[in-house]
C-alpha cells in the first residue's frame, strides 16, 4: 500500500553548515549599517529572527516594507542557534513560496533580545541585494531565475527535547 510522505506541519529549516546556522533579520538601514560594521546586533533591541529565507522575504516585502528595508543574514554557531531556540519566544507562521503564497507547513520565528545573541554570531552579511534581485525577477516573470537565488534550507535536526520545547 502506498503511503504519502509529507512534510511535518511545523519544521525548522535553515541554511546550515557543520558549525553554523543562518537566520535572517529585517531592519531599517541605519540599524543594518551599525550591525554590519560592528558584526553585532543592536543591544537592547528586541530581535525577530527567522531561519527561513522565504519567510524573511515575505515579512519584509523583499525589503520594501518601512522599517524592514534591509535584510541581514546572521550566522550563528549551532550551539547558539539551539540556545536561541531554547530561550526565545517562539511563533510559527505559514512558510511561503516566492510569490508569498502560504505553503502547507509552518516556519519558525524567534523573538529575543540582542544581548543573548551576540556571543553566538560568527558573521553578519547583507542579503538585501539578493532579495531585491529576486523581487525584480519575479516582477518580470522570471521565476526560474529567481528560484536559483534562494538558499538551500534543509530541515534542522532537533533533539527530541528541543523539538518538544519549540512545538515542532
Amino acid at each position: 500500500m502506498f503511503e504519502e510522505k509529507r512534510v511535518p506541519d511545523r519544521q525548522v529549516r535553515a541554511a546550515q553548515t557543520e558549525t553554523t546556522v543562518r537566520v535572517y533579520q529585517s531592519c531599517p538601514p541605519a540599524v543594518a549599517d551599525v550591525a554590519l560594521e560592528k558584526q553585532a546586533l543592536e543591544q537592547g533591541r528586541p530581535l525577530a529572527l527567522v531561519p527561513s529565507f522565504r519567510l524573511a522575504a515575505h515579512l519584509s516585502g523583499y525589503g520594501s516594507e518601512p522599517g524592514h528595508e534591509r535584510i541581514l543574514a546572521v550566522d550563528l554557531t549551532r550551539a547558539g542557534f539551539e540556545g536561541a531556540l531554547a530561550h526565545a519566544h517562539i511563533e510559527w507562521a505559514p512558510e511561503r513560496d516566492l510569490d508569498h503564497t502560504p505553503l502547507n507547513f509552518q516556519a519558525i520565528r524567534l523573538s529575543l533580545r540582542g544581548e543573548a545573541v551576540d556571543e553566538w554570531i560568527t558573521a553578519i552579511t547583507d542579503v538585501t541585494p539578493v532579495m531585491r534581485d529576486i523581487s525584480g525577477l519575479l516582477a518580470t516573470d522570471q521565476l526560474h531565475k529567481a528560484v536559483k537565488l534562494v538558499p538551500h534550507e534543509p530541515p534542522y535536526p532537533l533533539s527530541e527535547d528541543l523539538a518538544k520545547a519549540v512545538g515542532a
